[in-house]
């Protein structure tokens, strides 16, 4: 299910500008406990439970490596297990699990040497073939997961080992960035005997208890291959759907953390000298999703209408409290290759009327599916109905709980909305583009996009990379099937007692739930 969502000792895109087509080596074992920013007044101390309050979950949460769906299934995936490359707090790549990935020269082949000494919670060696083994559940035809998009050109049948700390990568076309997809929270690595009821990873804390829909209870892992970390010896994470008890269980006492604070309470808990608010700049967004393929919205004159309806300072002033800042209907706006020169696009209601009679469209009436899965979502819904009243667009808001957003009907909804971490262009593309994509919200199919997406996959030179994604993103802000009215910025509250926590452009709250991180200060 979706988004998914996020989530370079030097970047790969500068390597290959170079043409160095240099090994990403471990400059850097990631993250330190006390990181740079982060608002310490101790030095750190371990031990305790750190109790943290997440926005969402339901009956279907998961503890799959691969297949997180919600801020929840998120919050616990990166507990369990850990990458082969990771995101620093500026989103560039660093080194995880691997100290090494390395290109060929036309980048169709990538080595990737694993550190010294891993071992999985339980205590066995992680090893080359437990590498094999994930990378071929992802990618498993019968049943892709959801980085299985972004490894389409991968040949699975030729992974092979040439030790037990090396595999290699083969492409079927050049791929120029297989450590932003190694980086991705969603393809941790796991043990070739892997039971996701049961599961065993090498992330910095292993499971206790878990109860979907509640919260889950993660322990210390004994063999976590960072040096001194984690430094709490518990983390639990309660689910909380309802943001009035996420923030009153904060300020009652009976959570350390919460995500995905409410707008409306910054200045509050910022008034109380017993917490702290969390506040990041990043590339998240919160798009408004249109089926393409569907009535009205198989109409590009439709979708170009609803664009110009939307007053996106007004949402950003209204639905984020100015907490972030005014979007252009392009996602990744942190990618080097981002066109921010396209002219903004801004309210027009006469020109959007104008659209909606040329398509036969005047008087429309639609539903808008939103649920409180992210901070915002239901309120922009609203914002966006009112709106649209000056274009003659009724707007009826439907609103469900994030069981049912996110269950069977998830991907069919006509118009809906949703919520994405920052990526970079391709990541993002191969998650929610392609007709193969697993988070294709809108159903997008388009040839000459695709054509341009897949050609830049492969292209190792930076500068004819960019070129083509421009290309891509201009045909998407010209006919995609995505509003993008503003990026959030992530803001979040903790208890005065937590330490560790850093502004991160990730997107991903709490610094990118990296709760191995955090200690108590108490």
């Amino acid at each position: 299910m979706t988004a998914h969502r996020r989530h370079k000792s030097s970047h790969l895109i500068t390597a290959l500008a170079l043409g160095s087509l240099m090994a990403l080596s471990a400059c850097s074992s990631g993250a330190s406990a006390v990181q740079a920013g982060a608002d310490s007044v101790s030095d750190p101390k371990p031990g305790g439970n750190l109790r943290v309050g997440i926005v969402g979950g339901s009956a279907k949460d998961s503890l799959d490596a691969h297949a997180p769906v919600t801020h929840p299934d998120q919050a616990r995936v990166i507990q369990l297990y850990d990458t082969l490359a990771s995101y620093d707090n500026e989103h560039k790549i660093q080194m995880a699990l691997a100290d090494s990935i390395t290109p060929s020269a036309d980048a169709t082949t990538w080595t990737v040497h694993l550190r010294d000494g891993l071992k999985f919670s339980d205590g066995r060696p992680l090893t080359a073939e437990d590498v094999i083994f994930t990378f071929r559940r992802i990618t498993d035809p019968a049943s892709p997961q959801s980085g299985a998009s972004a490894l389409s050109t991968l040949n699975r049948d030729a992974l092979k080992a040439t030790d037990s700390q090396t595999v290699v990568f083969s492409f079927n076309a050049p791929n120029s960035t297989f450590p932003d997809t190694a980086a991705q929270y969603s393809l941790g690595i796991v043990p070739a005997d892997y039971d996701p009821k049961k599961p065993i990873g090498a992330g910095p804390f292993m499971m206790e208890t878990f109860t979907a829909g509640q919260q889950s209870v993660f322990v210390k892992n004994p063999h976590y291959w960072q040096a001194g970390q984690p430094l709490v010896d518990k983390v639990t994470i309660i689910d909380f759907p309802d943001d009035t008890a996420r923030v009153n269980a904060l300020l009652g006492g009976q959570v350390d953390a919460i995500d995905q604070l409410p707008l409306g309470q910054v200045n509050v808990v910022k008034a109380n000298p017993a917490m702290k608010v969390l506040e990041s700049a990043t590339g998240s967004w919160l798009p408004f999703t249109m089926r393409v393929d569907q009535e009205p919205f198989n109409d590009p004159k439709v979708r170009q209408a609803f664009r110009l309806i939307i007053d996106r300072q007004q949402m950003v002033d209204q639905v984020l409290g100015g907490h972030g800042t005014v979007g252009n209907d392009m996602y990744s706006p942190l990618d080097p290759c981002y066109p921010s020169d396209t002219p903004q696009r801004t309210q027009d209601i006469e020109k959007a009327k104008q659209l909606l009679a040329e398509a036969g469209k005047s008087s429309l009436t639609v539903d808008l599916v939103t649920s409180p899965v992210a901070a915002g979502l239901v309120e922009a819904a609203q914002v966006f109905a009112q709106q649209a009243k000056a274009a003659g667009v009724t707007v009826n808001v439907k609103k469900v709980d994030p069981g049912e957003f996110y269950g069977d009907q998830y991907l069919q909804w006509t118009f809906a909305q949703d919520f994405w971490f920052t990526r970079d262009y391709l990541s993002q593309a191969s998650n929610s583009g392609f007709a193969t994509s697993p988070y294709n919200e809108t159903h997008w199919a388009d040839q000459e996009w695709t054509e341009l997406v897949t050609r830049a996959q492969a292209t190792t030179d930076s500068e004819t990379r960019c070129g083509l994604i421009k290309k891509a993103q201009q045909i998407e802000f010209e006919r995609g099937g995505n509003i993008i009215w503003g990026f959030p910025n992530s803001v979040d509250a903790y208890s005065a007692t937590v330490q560790g926590l850093t502004p991160d452009k990730s997107g991903i709250p709490l610094t990118s739930f990296g709760f191995r991180n955090a200690w108590l200060n108490k």
